[in-house]
């Protein structure tokens, strides 16, 4: 698990791209038979994931957690991007196929990972918030997920939104997550932007074609910057922060929000004629 600190926006105006990759991008949070994990300051948010291989993988805890086990005091949302799989919660058996996901509440101490076929392995991507309540571990399909279809084809960002863990969903202490799935031919994720000054967010870029990138907007809506994203790769988008990406194909990306205010509605536009 490595550490990622907050910063000023007055500090990152003065980022080159190296150092702005250096402490928003996340390259490395799939891999086999291990999980990556990325502590974030900014509302003490955890990104990670894992891909099982050979055999069955229990969730560890880390230095950084300073508790005896990963959800001691910590919620748990899990996506799986990848083959079938399953996970295994407080003695109960969860079977994931793609796009579908779990939630699980503070408390369980036994948290597995598992592929079903390893030639067709699960892709579990995992992100954790402190939680100062128990909510009931629960799994939600794609078609529960509350989809709602959003943009234009003529504007470039067709899509459709699947919203898992919110206040209407999967319930849970303050995790909010669900992802996004840009139609063929639309590019535009979350355009015009939008900032939440009362929560962070998290953006895992999945489904990108292989040769193909995402170009991430971000910085404070009269200070944009750019990240060019990979497959499997992530972004920590700081409070004062657009999160927009356009892409050189069409992709998939899932969102996660932690902090202050738990509304899924809750946020500031950014007008596209007031970007700069």
């Amino acid at each position: 698990m490595q550490t990622r600190y907050a910063h000023h926006p007055d500090d990152v105006r003065h980022y080159d791209t190296e150092r702005l990759r250096d402490q928003f991008l996340i390259e490395n949070v799939i891999a086999a038979d291990q999980f990556h994990f990325t502590y974030s300051h900014y509302d003490r948010f955890i990104v990670g994931g894992v891909k099982p291989v050979s055999g069955e993988l229990s969730l560890p805890t880390y230095e950084q957690l300073r508790a005896d086990y990963f959800l001691e005091r910590r919620e748990l949302g899990i996506i799986n991007v990848g083959g079938p799989g399953v996970v295994t919660a407080g003695g109960e058996r969860y079977e994931l196929e793609k796009l579908e996901a779990l939630y699980i509440g503070k408390g369980t101490a036994d948290v597995r990972f598992a592929s079903t076929d390893a030639a067709n392995p699960a892709v579990f991507y995992l992100a954790s918030t402190p939680a100062h309540r128990v909510c009931p571990t629960a799994k939600l399909t794609r078609d529960g997920a509350s989809p709602v279809k959003a943009g234009t084809l003529e504007t470039s960002n067709e899509r459709t939104i699947y919203k898992y863990i919110h206040a209407e969903g999967l319930e849970s202490c303050q995790l909010v997550m669900g992802l996004t799935i840009l139609n063929t031919g639309s590019v535009w994720n979350t355009m015009p932007s939008h900032v939440h000054d009362r929560r962070m967010e998290a953006y895992f870029y999945f489904d990108v074609p292989q040769g193909q990138r995402v170009f991430h907007f971000m910085g404070q809506p009269q200070q944009t910057r750019h990240l060019l994203v990979d497959n499997y790769q992530a972004i920590l988008s700081p409070p004062w922060s657009i999160h927009s990406g356009a892409g050189t194909s069409a992709y998939s990306f899932i969102w996660a929000m932690a902090g202050e205010n738990y509304t899924y509605t809750d946020m500031d536009p950014a007008p596209l004629e007031d970007l700069r």
